[in-house]
């Protein structure tokens, strides 16, 4: 993808980011799995606090919030959220205050995402028995009321905004897969707030990328997850101009490996996080990686992503989350 591709309205943009990403050829697992060639589009790279996919979303957030003069970040997650933890690192080497609302009561020990929230100066609020959005905006309330600027980041930054972090993203893949001459059948992306993906879709057809772009859900059902992804990218598109807009989204979901719900370990992750681990030294994370790459082994043994296509997988980060999930795995 060349930048003459890309719409000339994109929106202004801050850097957090070390790009590009590494690709990598996972030979060894390809071999023990007997399927196609599995490569690996290493986002968890990106060099913010350990790296991760919100990074990019986050480098077109935060530039309209310092459009508005924002001084101070406002956000929510869950108690290991990659997302909150970035956030807070934009934050910091932004010279912005940052606030996260967590899911649920604080835990016995500070592990994992939480003692770096709190390393990198966030400020964390426990949502207790309340919704996380109800805590937000009192945060917020609270925080213009003492005369600060806050702008509230929403969960996953998972925006028409945030999702051109993936547009990009996109066509920087692209360009290094055309460097290594090489065609991939399949892009496979785990897929829960859904603004990577949406991102991943529409640059997809912005560029006229042959390839299927599946999404493994983390969390919601295949229709509810496909709407999702489909409003946000279209909400991206229209940030591009008509253009873009006109663009033909394929919106493709797979909602099998859903498991025992949301951050719940099973053995489909346990599998999917030893074998990676063990054959490649590659650390997946618990919640989003772990799931969406044992699905995608289950697939290549099904035979449903056949011996002779190649697979792009997009890690997304997340192993900064391990250390809590000792018991689990």
């Amino acid at each position: 993808m060349t930048d003459s591709v890309l719409p000339p309205r994109l929106p202004a943009r801050v850097r957090l980011g070390q790009y590009p990403t590494p690709l990598q050829h996972l030979a060894r697992l390809s071999k023990q799995l007997q399927g196609p060639q599995i490569y690996v589009k290493r986002d968890d790279q990106t060099g913010l606090a350990s790296g991760g996919n919100k990074t990019r979303k986050l480098e077109f957030i935060l530039a309209e919030a310092l459009a508005q003069g924002c001084d101070h970040l406002v956000t929510l997650g869950g108690p290991q959220s990659n997302h909150c933890r970035q956030t807070a690192a934009a934050a910091a080497a932004l010279g912005l205050g940052c606030s996260v609302v967590l899911r649920g009561d604080p835990p016995r020990q500070r592990l994992g995402n939480l003692l770096l929230d709190e390393l990198l100066g966030a400020h964390v609020h426990w949502a207790g028995s309340r919704t996380r959005d109800a805590v937000a905006e009192e945060v917020v309330e609270l925080l213009r009321a003492s005369g600060r600027r806050p702008y509230f980041v929403p969960l996953g930054g998972s925006t028409g905004l945030g999702a051109l972090g993936y547009v990009v993203a996109m066509r920087e893949a692209l360009a290094q897969l055309a460097e290594w001459r090489l065609d991939i059948d399949v892009m496979v992306v785990g897929s829960s707030s859904a603004g990577t993906q949406a991102g991943l879709v529409l640059g997809a057809a912005l560029t006229a990328y042959p390839g299927k772009i599946l999404g493994i859900s983390i969390d919601a059902p295949a229709p509810e997850l496909a709407n999702t992804v489909t409003r946000i990218a279209l909400e991206a598109a229209r940030l591009l101009g008509p253009e873009a807009a006109a663009a033909l989204l394929r919106v493709q979901v797979n909602a099998d490996y859903l498991g025992g719900g949301y951050a719940v370990v099973g053995a489909l992750e346990r599998d999917a996080l030893r074998t990676v681990a063990q054959t490649e030294g590659l650390l997946l994370d618990p919640v989003y990686t772990g799931r969406a790459f044992g699905g995608l082994m289950d697939l290549i043994r099904q035979r449903v992503i056949g011996k002779g296509q190649r697979v792009l997988f997009w890690h997304t980060g997340g192993a900064a989350a391990l250390s809590a999930f000792t018991e689990d795995l």
